[in-house]
């Protein structure tokens, strides 16, 4: 919703009142007209469209988040000063390219006593009063996620449809199975204990065994969770399982049902395979949200006759006993001699030597969804594509003309294969991103900073907006930073590079007892992150660590671009993996080894730390690499500041496996833990002296 404060470049028609303007803070309440306080928006792809009265709840939250705006929101027939109006426009005034009437513009009014939003649903400091008109040209604009070959946990998520929704667009599709490449190389015993992972955890006998991994799995109620708040900010969840390639993960489980050339492809011809496909469909029917689900069909090399009965077979049935729309990979594309998959089911055209999107699709009849390789992404590491988003293709990919990028354009290069802007069977752009290499290549934020202007970029084209790259490098920065309800950089407010400072050097009076909390332990960093611990006070003014105690501060993580550093004097080590300090995206732990435990994955060093000495260990997150260095120290010397910390750098890496050919050592972007140092269980006994945390590297 705060997007309607930051966006105005991307309104379809401005008209200014006299140059004046209107100043934010001065907005007191929202008010929901009453007549449409319980409308809601049916036309899109969700099934659980939030109502007008809920979307101004969100609204309001991000005035808090952003503005600091403490704003009321009520129901009411008029609208009174300093404030904002929400209503629905009586006549259809806001179209698609495809000349179909469009649900989701709005008309955007300024005047000196407030603003209204008229929507056709419900929908720096200073505006300028004026009137603006806005509506996108196509229906559909998001990014895909392969959740499949990395898991995300759900307030990933969340926190990415927020920074979605800022930029406007309106679907995450949702990769939920697929495996590692299958390499020709790989025996049936290596194949069948490939990675290999379906997303979806039930508890029916049905799909007993399918998924075997529910620590890293989405429940039923999560799902729902997920769907619920990504559509509170307009963003619907597409959800995609993958058959009859990319199959693994139903393969593993029943491994008669896999090719013999290739276990990763489904038979099709077996007898059970389309009723287990259809099992597993007919198990999570009602987990799922919206109007259209994605069956992938995606790079089968067996029978196109059995590829296209599997297609239409599972098209109906999802049809009939789930009432919904089919979306599947561009794969076989139609040809006279061929029984086609119906013209009811969506295709997501990818890469041009499997369809021509015109030719083969749109000229037929079909609708496509524009997911051209030109914008994908594979995480970290690809011989084929970018880690990050080739933003630049969108500010120059139109072959006609060398200008914008936008959904209706598939080839870049070749203008003779993009349809007329203004054709019905182009429903939009989804830009997706892929972990072909597996969990271990990346960290949960790396996806992030994978398409961080990505999707503001890819937001702007899908919307129809024709901003330049210039005017996008001027303005990203501060939008970037006002996109509200996420933290997905791992952000800390501080007063100075110092963020956090505990220092028993510092003050004796760096501990005060409380005996309501424990131990309060003080924060010399100006910024009054104290912490709280209920370990023992020494003679020398530092913490005695036990497994039974631990300290507590009031933050969780750092993301880039910080220098962690622990004063600390292990005195023994109780367990193989000990936890120094932990914190929500990463763990600091021995194993013996230095390692940070993050995602899921382990990453250790060759380093370790001398017991019986007191050592200041620093962990280095400089841009897209993590270091830690280790320097032997004794208790009377003083802290250092960020930028004195000495010793030789070590780099944490990741290692990828590439096909079962060879490795690739890549670097891995991981947060600094800060939320516990210590703990239950940690494993180590000792002392701690102190703690610096700083926006310095």
């Amino acid at each position: 919703m705060m997007a309607f404060f930051y966006l105005a470049y991307l309104f379809t028609s401005v008209t200014l009142y006299n140059g004046g303007t209107y100043p934010i803070s001065a907005v007191k309440s929202i008010i929901v007209d009453r007549k449409y306080a319980n409308e809601v928006d049916e036309s899109g792809e969700t099934l659980i469209p939030p109502r007008l009265h809920e979307f101004a709840d969100t609204f309001a939250a991000d005035l808090r988040d952003i503005w600091h705006l403490n704003v009321s929101v009520s129901v009411a027939e008029d609208r009174p000063p300093h404030s904002i109006y929400l209503t629905i426009s009586e006549k259809t005034s806001f179209w698609y390219a495809s000349g179909e009437v469009s649900s989701e513009g709005y008309a955007f009014e300024v005047t000196t006593s407030g603003i209204t939003i008229h929507g056709a649903s419900p929908l720096e400091g200073e505006l300028q009063l004026g009137k603006s008109v806005d509506f996108p040209g196509w229906k559909i604009r998001g990014m895909m996620l392969d959740a499949a070959r990395h898991y995300y946990p759900p307030k990933f998520i969340v926190e990415l449809c927020s920074y979605m929704s800022f930029f406007k667009q309106n679907t995450l599709q949702l990769h939920l199975s697929d495996n590692l490449y299958n390499a020709g190389i790989y025996s049936r015993e290596q194949s069948l204990s490939l990675y290999a992972r379906f997303r979806l955890w039930s508890d029916a006998p049905e799909v007993e065994g399918l998924n075997k991994f529910k620590n890293e799995s989405y429940t039923r109620a999560q799902f729902k969770a997920i769907q619920s708040h990504c559509v509170a900010r307009g963003v619907t969840i597409i959800p995609e399982i993958e058959a009859p390639g990319h199959a693994l993960p139903i393969v593993q489980w029943k491994p008669d049902l896999g090719l013999s050339s290739d276990l990763s492809l489904l038979n099709i011809s077996h007898p059970d395979t389309i009723p287990t496909i259809k099992t597993i469909w007919n198990t999570f029917f009602d987990w799922f949200d919206s109007k259209t689900v994605h069956i992938g069909a995606d790079e089968y090399t067996g029978e196109v006759s059995e590829y296209n009965r599997f297609v239409n077979e599972m098209a109906k049935f999802i049809r009939n006993n789930g009432s919904k729309s089919v979306r599947i990979w561009g794969t076989f594309p139609p040809k006279p001699d061929y029984d086609n998959i119906t013209k009811d089911v969506s295709i997501q055209h990818w890469e041009f030597f499997e369809d021509n999107p015109l030719f083969d699709y749109i000229k037929n009849n079909y609708s496509v969804v524009n997911s051209d390789d030109t914008f994908y992404v594979v995480n970290k590491w690809s011989g084929s594509y970018p880690p990050k988003v080739n933003i630049a293709k969108s500010f120059h990919g139109n072959p006609a003309t060398g200008g914008q990028w936008q959904p209706y354009i598939f080839d870049t290069n070749n203008e003779t294969n993009n349809p007329e802007r203004s054709n019905k069977y182009i429903l939009g752009a989804i830009a997706p991103l892929w972990n072909d290499f597996g969990p271990n290549a990346t960290v949960y934020s790396e996806t992030y900073y994978a398409w961080r202007e990505g999707i503001p970029v890819l937001a702007d084209k899908q919307w129809g907006g024709d901003l330049s790259q210039e005017e996008f490098l001027t303005v990203f920065p501060t939008l970037r930073a006002l996109a509200p309800a996420q933290n997905l950089e791992r952000s800390i407010v501080s007063k100075s590079s110092t963020i956090l400072r505990y220092d028993s050097k510092s003050s004796t009076q760096g501990y005060v007892s409380d005996m309501s909390r424990g131990k309060r332990v003080s924060d010399f960093s100006g910024n009054d992150y104290d912490a709280s611990t209920n370990c023992a006070r020494t003679s020398n003014n530092t913490l005695l660590v036990t497994p039974d105690c631990s300290l507590k501060t009031p933050l969780s993580s750092k993301g880039r671009n910080y220098t962690l550093t622990l004063k600390l004097y292990i005195e023994s080590i109780e367990k193989q993996d000990a936890t120094i300090i932990s914190g929500a995206d990463s763990t600091l732990m021995l194993t013996p080894n230095i390692a940070l435990f993050a995602s899921g994955n382990y990453y250790r060093l060759n380093s370790t730390l001398p017991l019986k000495t007191w050592v200041e260990l620093s962990i280095v997150g400089r841009g897209e690499q993590t270091f830690a260095s280790v320097r032997e120290t004794s208790l009377e010397d003083s802290f250092p500041s960020a930028s004195a910390v000495v010793g030789a750098e070590e780099e944490f890496r990741a290692v990828l496996g590439i096909n079962g050919a060879y490795f690739v050592w890549a670097p891995i972007a991981i947060e600094a833990p800060i939320a516990e140092l210590g703990g239950e269980d940690a494993g180590w006994t000792g002392e701690f002296a102190g703690l610096l945390l700083s926006s310095e590297t």
